[in-house]
């Protein structure tokens, strides 16, 4: 078993061999199972602010008893948003509706967690069922920045270069936007790397071209995220957990690699990072990728068993069996599921089923789980 980061150990009494329903303890937080809701965009704010569409679609998860449940990338700033729908927190106004979810997921015994986001060069576009095309000034496009002046794809506009200062501001943003999520009730903050995003942009030299301290060589391109993460964990107490989302791979020759991502999560490991949530590609729309169930898995086993940080795994993880061989070999220390939740809100209670594991279902919904005989 590889070596587990300070101040995030199991508890003494868990099991040698974990399981997806064993608790995962990070510093001062206990997951109750080893099943996460992983951050989805439903583009369904309007100017940022969450709503109830927000709340019913969150909080159905944790009736259905998924020991995190993570808020969607949420903007830092307003031109951090993806899309004009999404959730925003670079305002206190924000937080109020937020909290009215962090608290109803407490309620029901999961972790609150939520995802801190700069979409950068793929900012300023349609929501998905609008067409997902960049947004135009008769739709009411906005500027978007990037590490450098290159566009993500031939229909998309050429973003502005981020200048020092520029950068140190996003910086900031993200420290507030952390103080704001402490606020609102939240338990875990995730920083989205991944994606093509902000972030992601930085690091990979597919989309950095930088000829100044946060450009060029690896260090460089770390910079900023390196920044972000201690800008960030100034704030959150330490008693809290820090994740951080990456793509371990960009799927394209002289990108991001598994390597890189390796270096990456022992860097953020020394920088109080305690788990990396490894999904891959976005920044490049000439990535080859070989999409199949648990296609990202192995990221997620090589940079746990390479380094002292845990690691989450995500992607195409949907039947009950495969969710607990990720989890009783080690591969990561816990599973994040996005469009099984989707189809199921209630998938761990179905799930602990299959297993022959018990889970205590909320107590209105008891009587369909009394017994094997069940009736309508």
């Amino acid at each position: 078993m590889s070596t587990l980061p300070a101040g995030s150990a199991l508890l003494a009494e868990e099991k040698e061999q974990p399981t997806l329903f064993s608790p995962l303890v990070i510093r001062e937080v206990t997951i109750p199972n080893r099943i996460g809701v992983s951050p989805m965009c439903q583009y369904s704010a309007e100017n940022g602010f969450a709503n109830d569409w927000h709340l019913v679609h969150l909080g159905s998860r944790a009736v259905g008893r998924a020991g995190l449940v993570m808020v969607e990338a949420t903007a830092v700033t307003p031109e951090g948003r993806i899309s004009p729908g999404d959730l925003g927190i670079w305002t206190d106004a924000h937080m109020e509706p937020l909290r009215r979810i962090a608290c109803f997921v407490k309620q029901q015994g999961s972790v609150p967690g939520i995802q801190l986001a700069h979409a950068g060069r793929k900012a300023s576009t349609q929501r998905p069922w609008e067409g997902g095309q960049p947004l135009t000034c008769t739709n009411g496009a906005w500027a978007t920045f990037a590490p450098s002046s290159i566009p993500f794809a031939p229909n998309f506009p050429t973003p502005v270069e981020l200048t020092i200062d520029q950068i140190g501001g996003i910086v900031e943003a993200f420290s507030a936007a952390a103080k704001r999520s402490l606020e609102a009730g939240f338990e875990i903050v995730e920083i989205h790397g991944a994606h093509g995003y902000l972030i992601n942009e930085f690091l990979s030299p597919l989309s950095n071209h930088r000829a100044d301290a946060y450009g060029g060589s690896f260090e460089n391109r770390v910079r900023f995220l390196s920044e972000t993460v201690e800008a960030v964990r100034r704030v959150w107490p330490e008693r809290l957990p820090l994740f951080v989302r990456i793509s371990a791979t960009d799927w394209v020759p002289g990108g991001w690699s598994e390597d890189d991502s390796v270096q990456l999560a022992r860097l953020l490991a020394d920088l109080g990072v305690d788990l990396i949530d490894c999904s891959s590609g976005g920044n490049s729309p000439n990535a080859v990728i070989p999409v199949g169930p648990g296609y990202q898995v192995e990221f997620a086993h090589r940079i746990r068993h390479e380094t002292t940080m845990r690691t989450a795994a995500v992607g195409l993880i949907t039947e009950p069996e495969q969710a607990d061989r990720i989890i009783a070999s080690e591969c990561a220390d816990i599973v994040l599921l996005a469009r099984e939740f989707l189809r199921n809100p209630y998938w761990p209670v179905t799930a602990a089923n299959a297993l022959q594991e018990h889970i205590q279902p909320p107590v209105q919904y008891g009587r369909a789980f009394s017994s094997p005989a069940r009736k309508s």
